[in-house]
């Protein structure tokens, strides 16, 4: 490359045809980032070994525009206003019983596979009916006691996504 043409890479003219491409570039990354791909870091340990601690990914935020949530889904879901989500995996939806048997969990009374969780501690939870519109989320690391972890019923519209990979 001569150096002509290396000045003219680095310091392109700032021409109006240049300047749209910019904005538009500008525009679309905005858009991009900020409503469909929302870029999070995962910070704890809650979801060890699916996803790890200090990763970075995307929550997808359009997988639900047209189909409701699955039980075993992994979702982004909005916490505290728009800044803090979690991660968690839908275990049980609208209308469905869960319970937690010894580490183990049961849905409708029915035991749960679930080869997500490598280990577990004996978490003991009553039986409880998932409300309308709401789904039950939990992490997948259970080698860990309850009072440690995040986790329980949530709206349906508090869920933002899905991560990416």
């Amino acid at each position: 490359m001569t150096n002509k043409r290396l000045q003219k890479f680095l310091f392109p003219d700032l021409n109006q045809k240049f300047l749209i491409r910019i904005l538009v570039v500008g525009v679309t990354a905005f858009i991009l980032f900020k409503y469909i791909l929302i870029p999070f870091r995962i910070s704890g340990f809650s979801m060890v070994p699916t996803y790890n601690d200090g990763s970075v990914n995307f929550s997808f935020t359009l997988k639900y525009l047209f189909t409701p949530p699955k039980r075993f889904d992994v979702v982004t879901v909005r916490f505290a206003g728009n800044h803090v989500m979690l991660l968690k995996r839908i275990v049980a939806l609208e209308g469905e019983t869960i319970e937690f048997k010894k580490g183990f969990l049961f849905i409708n009374g029915k035991k749960m596979h679930e080869p997500y969780v490598s280990k577990r501690q004996p978490w003991d939870l009553a039986p409880r009916t998932v409300k309308k519109d709401h789904v039950y989320v939990v992490g997948d690391n259970r080698n860990v006691s309850m009072e440690r972890h995040h986790f329980g019923q949530t709206p349906i519209n508090r869920i933002t996504g899905v991560p990416l990979w």
